[in-house]
C-alpha cells in the first residue's frame, strides 16, 4: 500500500533550545533535497548519502534561508515508521519551526494526523497495536511507575505473554481441526484429559494480568485519595505539607473548608490525586451540609482514605461515625498535633482498629516520610519488576483478556460436559482472536482511528 510523504513539527511549540520537523514517506528524500543546502560550497544531494547520518547546512525556500539546520537521514525500514524518514533539527523558536514545516509542506508533503506516524510505524508491522497505545502512554505518564510500566509495553512485554498464549492456543486448534478432517491417521482419544490440563494453566495466566488491571489503573491514573476528619483537625495543613506549598486556606476556625478541594502530587513514584474535604460533622450550616455529603460522596469512591485525628482533642459521635465509615475500606488512621499533648483515645486508636495508625504534626512536618511508605507499601508490596510483570493499564486490553477468559471457560466447560471436539475449537478460536485484538489483528479501521487520534501531531 503506497502513503503519502507526512511532515509534522515533533517537539513543543514554544521557545526552546531545538525544535524538530519529521518527514516519513517514500518522498522524504526528494522533498530534502530540494531545500537542503550543506554548509559552504557543498552541492552534495542528500538522497545519496547513507542510512543514520547527520548532515550539517541550511534550509533553503528557493534562495531564501530559513535556518541553519541538522539533518538526520533513516531510511525504511531502519526508522521508526519503518518508511524513509528525515528529522530535520532547527533552532527551537516557534516562528522558525513553523516556517521550516511550511516549506517541506510546499515542497510536497501534507500535513501529518495526529498518531500518524506511530499509525504507520503499526501499519508497516514494525510495532503491534499495544506497542502503539504504549507510546501515549509513555508521553502521558505520570509518574515513575507509570512511565516504567509503559516502557515495558513498548519493549513487547504484554506483547509477550499474548503470542505465547495464542501459540498454544492455536497448537490446539489445529490439532482438533486436522483430527476431524483425518480420523484415520490421528486419534482424539484421551485429548480432552490434556485439553483440560493446558487450559488451566492459561486461565490462571488471564487470570493475573486481570488481576493486575486494578494496580495498572493505579499505576496510570494515580490513587484517588480523600482526605477526611472533623472540622480543624489539621486536614488542609496536611494537604499542604505534601504539596509543599499553601494551597489550602488554613485557619483555627472550625468549618474553614467547605467545599473538596482536588490537588495531585508524586509520592515515592506514585500519583495521589488527592480529595481535600469539608470536616465532617453534623451542622445546621447550609453550605458546610453540602459540604459534608460531598465529602461523604468523594470517600465512597477513593482507593485510599487519610482520616486525620486531632489528637489534642477527645473523639467524639462524628469521630465514631467516622470510624465506622472506614471500616472495610483501604485507610491510614493519622494522628495529628503531636506537637501539642495528646489525648488517651487518640493513643488507644491503634488497639480500636485494623487500619494503621500514625502520628504526625502538619504544623512542623514530622511523621510524613512515615505516611509516604505506608501508602506505597499499601498498594505495593516489594519493588516492581517490569522486566518480568506485566500491569495492564489499558481497558481495551482488560475488555479482550476477560472475553479471552470467558471463551476458555466455555472450553473447560464443554470438556467437562462430555461436548463433541469441534465445540471445543469454535471457543478456542474465540479466544485466539479476542488476544489478537490486543496486538491488533482482526482490528477495525475505526477503532485503529480512534486509538491514534488521541496521539500528538508529530507522533
Amino acid at each position: 500500500m503506497k502513503m503519502n510523504t507526512i511532515a509534522a513539527i515533533a517537539t513543543a511549540m514554544s521557545s526552546s533550545g531545538i525544535g524538530i520537523v519529521r518527514i516519513s514517506g517514500e518522498e522524504s528524500f526528494q522533498i530534502i533535497d530540494q531545500i537542503f543546502r550543506g554548509k559552504g560550497k557543498s552541492e552534495k544531494k542528500l538522497s545519496t548519502q547513507q542510512s543514520h547520518t547527520i548532515h550539517y547546512g541550511y534550509i533553503y525556500d528557493g534562495e531564501e534561508i530559513v535556518d541553519e539546520v541538522l539533518v538526520l537521514l533513516m531510511r525504511g525500514p531502519r526508522s521508526y515508521t519503518a518508511e524513509d524518514t528525515v528529522e530535520i533539527d532547527c533552532h527551537g523558536g516557534v516562528l522558525v519551526t513553523k516556517r521550516i514545516l511550511e516549506t517541506v509542506l510546499k515542497y510536497g508533503a501534507r500535513p501529518a494526523e495526529p498518531g500518524e506516524f506511530t499509525k504507520r510505524a503499526f501499519l508497516n508491522g514494525r510495532v503491534d497495536l499495544s506497542q502503539a497505545e504504549a507510546v501515549i502512554d509513555v508521553i502521558n505518564a505520570k509518574n515513575d511507575y507509570a512511565l516504567k510500566s509503559s516502557v515495558s509495553q513498548l519493549e513487547g512485554s504484554l506483547s509477550k505473554h499474548v503470542k505465547e498464549m495464542r501459540e498454544k492456543i492455536i497448537y490446539h486448534i489445529a490439532f482438533i481441526e486436522s483430527a476431524l478432517d483425518d480420523p484415520e491417521h490421528i486419534s482424539l482419544d484421551g485429548y480432552s484429559k490434556r485439553l483440560l490440563q493446558a487450559i488451566v494453566p492459561l486461565k490462571s495466566q488471564l487470570k493475573e494480568l486481570l488481576r493486575s488491571a486494578d494496580n495498572g489503573r493505579v499505576l496510570s491514573e494515580g490513587i484517588e485519595t480523600v482526605i477526611v476528619g472533623k472540622p480543624n483537625a489539621g486536614k488542609s495543613s496536611l494537604l499542604n505539607v505534601l504539596l509543599g506549598e499553601e494551597r489550602a486556606i488554613v485557619t483555627d476556625i472550625a468549618g474553614t473548608t467547605r467545599d473538596t478541594l482536588r490537588e495531585q502530587i508524586r509520592l515515592e513514584g506514585l500519583s495521589l490525586n488527592i480529595i481535600d474535604t469539608a470536616g465532617i460533622r453534623d451542622t445546621e450550616d447550609v453550605v458546610e451540609k453540602i459540604g459534608v455529603e460531598k465529602a461523604k460522596a468523594a470517600a465512597e469512591g477513593a482507593d485510599l482514605i487519610i482520616y486525620v485525628v486531632d489528637g489534642s482533642r477527645h473523639l467524639d459521635e462524628n469521630d465514631e461515625e467516622i470510624l465506622r465509615f472506614i471500616d472495610g475500606r483501604k485507610a491510614i488512621i493519622l494522628v495529628n498535633k503531636t506537637d501539642l499533648d495528646a489525648v488517651a483515645e487518640a493513643e488507644a486508636l491503634k488497639e480500636r482498629t485494623d487500619h494503621p495508625v500514625i502520628f504526625i504534626s502538619a504544623k512542623e512536618g514530622t511523621g510524613i516520610r512515615e505516611v509516604e511508605e505506608e501508602i506505597q507499601s499499601m498498594f505495593y508490596s516489594g519493588k516492581l519488576d517490569f522486566n518480568d510483570e506485566v500491569y495492564i493499564t489499558n481497558v481495551r486490553h482488560k475488555n479482550a483478556l476477560s472475553e479471552a477468559q470467558r471463551s476458555l471457560s466455555m472450553v473447560e466447560q464443554s470438556v467437562l460436559d462430555g461436548m463433541p471436539e469441534d465445540f471445543y475449537s469454535i471457543d478456542l478460536m474465540d479466544a485466539y482472536e479476542h488476544l489478537g485484538t490486543i496486538l491488533g489483528e482482526a482490528v477495525g479501521d475505526d477503532l485503529v482511528n480512534e486509538i491514534f487520534s488521541k496521539f500528538c501531531m508529530g507522533k
